[in-house]
């Protein structure tokens, strides 16, 4: 009999253990979502004003390379190397590094600028940061240990990704998968979904829309369709490791022959200026623009994804700052359109399968990735999607945006490989 009281004892206590447990993330998760939402909220409307400004005041690019020296200024202030970048929240997940407070308003601050002046960057960059500042002061807040406080800094990077793309999913399963490929982090789930819920909902109520691109047309799913969004696929593989490889080249070689940072920022302003002046001003900015083009039937040439890679590779190399992912979709969605058309897919569904599958390629983030086509796309044929992005994550190989991405399996055999993302 005390036996039998002893074990039923013992499985109260783990229940009770399991619903502290799920309170406390859930009262965590909404903190970290409400404050994720309202400054995530502030920073899209920042970056939408810093667009809109440029877009009316054109002759602003000319003073991107002063941008630069403002931006590599606030970083030599707060004391901060230059590249402390998303890589570092990467790293502070899988060890006791710290993500500085001070990195928050510094990011904030240098995206508005790059954006303001013309430079091709995105935002997402400084949301993932934004985030894992959030997280890590919440966690220092509650008193969390170390195991927690990670779960804390994902949660604060789900949030923070919500605000942004207005894609709770999406941002939950990105937060999760994209430390270490292979392995979900499963335990941060209720976090994540709570605090991307609840920053979407802030988000919301400060009058942001959500992101819905609407397809024309839907191929039925057939071998040929089969066949062309696979050709897609292997397309957006060889573009994604191209542009990885481009980012990874403009930091290397320009801190190789720069190695003042305030002359490789000025330097690489200027470059961009000449090919502003040159090609025109089609490449600058996020290019949200040209993105709904390519859902549109719109005037997307074919060397669009060629010329952002190149535009996006000196903005970020050179030491300006924002993020690598709107700068990607452009890239996927052009791309995917040049390639419908030539090979009878519909443009705009190709572009469709274009822009998850070259997300996919480079974030190594597949799970991420369908349920981005779900809730940017309203999930049309969603099992095109998934044999376009299985095909662009095999072939994209050990290539990443985040070199402290960890690729913990082998994408071609069940094999344990533990390395570091190109």
């Amino acid at each position: 009999m005390e036996n039998v009281k002893s074990k039923l004892k013992h499985k109260l206590h783990r229940v009770f253990q399991y619903i502290i447990s799920f309170m406390k993330w859930v009262f965590i998760a909404l903190v970290t979502g409400a404050i994720g939402g309202a400054i995530g909220g502030l920073f899209r409307f920042c970056v939408d004003i810093a667009t809109q400004v440029r877009h009316a005041h054109e002759f602003l690019i000319f003073f991107l390379p002063l941008g630069g020296l403002l931006i590599v200024s606030l970083y030599k202030i707060a004391r901060l190397p230059s590249d402390a970048d998303t890589n570092l929240v990467i790293k502070s997940i899988r060890s006791d590094t710290k993500v500085p407070i001070v990195l928050a308003p510094v990011i904030f601050l240098s995206t508005v600028i790059t954006q303001l002046f013309g430079g091709s960057a995105g935002r997402e960059g400084a949301a993932l940061q934004l985030g894992g500042c959030i997280g890590e002061q919440i966690g220092d807040l509650f008193k969390l240990d170390e195991k927690d406080m990670h779960i804390c800094v994902l949660c604060g990077m789900s949030g923070l990704f919500s605000a942004l793309f207005s894609t709770p999913l999406t941002a939950t399963i990105f937060a999760m998968e994209v430390i270490s490929v292979g392995i979900f982090y499963y335990s941060a789930f209720v976090p994540c979904i709570v605090s991307s819920l609840v920053s979407f909902y802030v988000t919301s109520m400060m009058g942001l829309e959500p992101i819905v691109y609407k397809l024309t047309s839907v191929p039925q799913v057939d071998m040929w369709s089969v066949i062309k969004v696979s050709f897609v696929g292997v397309g957006c593989a060889v573009v994604g490791i191209v542009f990885c490889l481009m980012l990874r080249w403009s930091h290397k070689y320009s801190e190789k022959f720069i190695k003042n940072d305030y002359l490789r920022v000025a330097v690489g302003g200027l470059l961009i200026v000449v090919l502003t002046v040159l090609i025109g001003t089609r490449y600058n900015g996020i290019g949200e623009d040209v993105i709904h083009s390519a859902f549109e039937y719109g005037d997307i040439k074919w060397y669009d994804p060629f010329f952002k890679i190149l535009f996006t590779a000196i903005t970020i190399g050179f030491g300006f700052k924002g993020g690598e992912i709107i700068p990607t979709m452009f890239i996927g969605a052009t791309f995917g359109y040049v390639i419908g058309s030539f090979i009878g897919l519909d443009p705009t569904f190709a572009a469709a399968i274009g822009m998850v599958a070259l997300f996919c390629a480079v974030v190594n983030c597949p799970m991420a990735s369908l349920a981005m086509s779900v809730e940017l796309f309203s999930g049309g044929s969603i099992i095109l999607f998934a044999v376009a992005l299985a095909v662009s994550f095999m072939l994209s190989g050990y290539y990443g945006l985040y070199h402290d991405q960890k690729i913990v399996y082998s994408k071609r055999r069940a094999r344990f490989v533990d390395r570091n993302a190109k």
